[in-house]
């Protein structure tokens, strides 16, 4: 099964329904091609980078958690990707703040990374796991990569929308008015 690493405090955004978009512009280890949202469905791995609370409009005091005592990871939250887009014109990229969290300066320097400006955005709808997926640490999940596999999760364990349709479907159409 696909992961794909996030921040912890988006995942909790993604989770908590206060946003359905997934801005990126790609790693150090995207390769050439640099990144692309290349699986439909996949889990969200949550990533422990403590400066994140200063790159994201959400008050100062905002604390993360200590990463698990028993060296393992737990992944609770799926993502299925809905639309794509990569937008190369910084008005609309500015215009999509309402709908995230990461502060304009963040965002900027994404958006500014290499010599083609611009970012990819997915509109995701997120479900959350009934238990979560729960598995020992690795090398493999660590560094500036996107895509990870983990272990698969059990068909058995029944995802829940974190969004009722139609505030899911309003959401999409303000994005999508955006950057088309």
């Amino acid at each position: 099964m696909f992961a794909f690493k996030e921040w912890f405090l988006i995942c909790e955004a993604l989770g908590g329904g206060a946003q359905s978009i997934i801005i990126r512009k790609g790693g150090i280890a995207e390769g050439r091609d640099g990144f692309r949202f290349k699986h439909a469905d996949f889990l969200l791995f949550p990533t422990l980078f403590h400066e994140q609370v200063a790159k994201l409009r959400l008050p100062p005091a905002t604390t993360l958690p200590v990463g698990r005592a028993d060296g393992q990871h737990a992944v609770s939250l799926a993502a299925q990707v809905e639309w794509t887009r990569d937008v190369a014109d910084w008005g609309k990229v500015q215009a999509l703040a309402p709908y995230h969290l990461w502060t304009e300066a963040e965002i900027e320097k994404r958006f500014r990374q290499d010599d083609q400006p611009g970012v990819s955005i997915a509109f995701v709808r997120i479900s959350r796991l009934g238990e979560p997926l729960v598995f020992p640490d690795a090398p493999k999940y660590g560094g500036c990569r996107s895509w990870i596999e983990v272990p698969d999760v059990s068909a058995a364990a029944g995802l829940a929308p974190v969004l009722d349709e139609a505030t899911h479907r309003e959401r999409g159409r303000q994005v999508l008015a955006i950057v088309n």
